[in-house]
């Protein structure tokens, strides 16, 4: 069997007992690789500030067990189709890569670009309500437009219900796991899984063997936050792991969502707080959260929509149309005055034109028109 040995390397190092990611980035960065880290005698691995004889002697007494085991690891993913992605590796997605506490190697599995030009995190309550699932559907779905990579937790509730819209949808989805690749958590998305996998995929820093324990699930919500550019927050208490991905979103200065509720209900408690204390965007439609990250829809779509729009709009509308496309952005005060139209009758026009979604409201009664390309 043909080894690559640089990720053996990456492997043997990642394998020896308490040599966590930060200290493993610190030594790669100072001696150069993994395979130097390895070949560094117990002096010279304590010219790093932070490496005493603990570590250096844990380093030197378990490289072997460590070695065999990331040979076995490779011979698994092989044998499985799993790719093994080194922090070095140009496949290692480009946005985790620049969180500070990311994994030094990943796990994956599928055929989703882990690099894709938008990618959104959807998470939230295990025990969803009719309400979060049908928001949670709804986001999908109209996300469908804006060509995104849907990034979740493959757990119950709002995770599940991101991912099953995602297939349902024709739109790529990324599960990320709190084990290893050789088995699926919970049983009840197996089929899920399978599915995810011919436009998707599964991705997880556990090797395998790796059981769902419990501190697992909070570790992974740091790759869940660090994948995408966004993590939209649709139903949680205040309590969970749904704010905890939300927490370290705005620890990586990433965009958070949140969409309200009831201000009754426990697992709308969460977003109502994210909201409250400016730590979430409030959203309510995947109209929002595009215009929130300046995405448009993509250009196939925007000529198809830009067709419909044509056959429903009248000679008026697309007067105030493209009036505000002319200006970019522009006040009700201003399109009043250039068009000659009371306000009154002009404010039904601008209500009808952001309906189709040809225009954005902001704040002030500001308009912003939204180009559809033709061919």
């Amino acid at each position: 069997m043909s080894v690559d040995s640089s990720l053996i390397d990456a492997l043997t190092l990642n394998f020896i007992p308490g040599v966590g990611i930060i200290t493993q980035r610190n030594l790669v960065n100072h001696f150069g690789s993994p395979r130097a880290v390895m070949e560094a005698s117990e002096g010279m691995l304590q010219t790093l500030n932070g490496i005493g004889k603990k570590i250096s002697a844990q380093i030197l007494a378990g490289k072997s067990a460590a070695y065999e085991r990331a040979v076995k690891e490779v011979e698994f993913a092989k044998k499985h189709h799993i790719k093994i992605l080194p922090f070095s590796s140009a496949e290692y997605p480009r946005r985790l890569k620049q969180c500070i506490d990311a994994p030094m190697l990943i796990y994956y599995r599928g055929n989703a670009d882990l690099n894709a030009m938008r990618i959104v995190s959807i998470v939230g309550a295990r025990k969803a309500s009719q309400y979060g699932k049908e928001q949670c559907m709804e986001l999908v779905e109209k996300l469908a437009d804006y060509d995104v990579l849907v990034i979740s937790g493959m757990a119950y509730g709002i995770d599940s219900f991101a991912h099953k819209a995602s297939v349902e949808n024709g739109m790529p989805t990324v599960g990320v796991l709190g084990h290893g690749l050789d088995q699926i958590y919970p049983n009840a998305n197996r089929n899920l899984a399978v599915k995810m996998l011919d436009n998707g995929g599964l991705l997880s820093e556990y090797p395998s063997g790796t059981r769902p324990d419990r501190q697992n699930f909070p570790q992974r919500n740091r790759i869940i936050a660090g994948l995408a550019d966004v993590t939209v927050v649709v139903e949680a208490a205040i309590r969970g792991g749904a704010l905890i991905t939300a927490e370290i979103a705005n620890n990586y200065n990433r965009d958070v969502c949140a969409f309200p509720g009831n201000v009754d209900s426990e697992y709308s408690a969460g977003c109502n707080l994210l909201i409250k204390s400016h730590r979430a965007h409030l959203i309510t439609q995947a109209k929002d959260l595009g215009y929130l990250m300046n995405w448009q829809p993509s250009e196939q779509k925007a000529q198809s929509l830009q067709m419909q729009f044509d056959n429903l709009l009248n000679d008026t509308e697309k007067n105030i149309y493209h009036l505000i496309l002319e200006k970019e952005q522009v006040s009700i005060d201003e399109i009043a005055h250039l068009s000659g139209m009371l306000q009154s009758k002009l404010a039904i026009i601008l209500l009808e034109l952001e309906i189709k979604g040809l225009i954005i409201t902001m704040p002030g009664k500001i308009y912003r028109g939204i180009k559809k390309n033709r061919n």
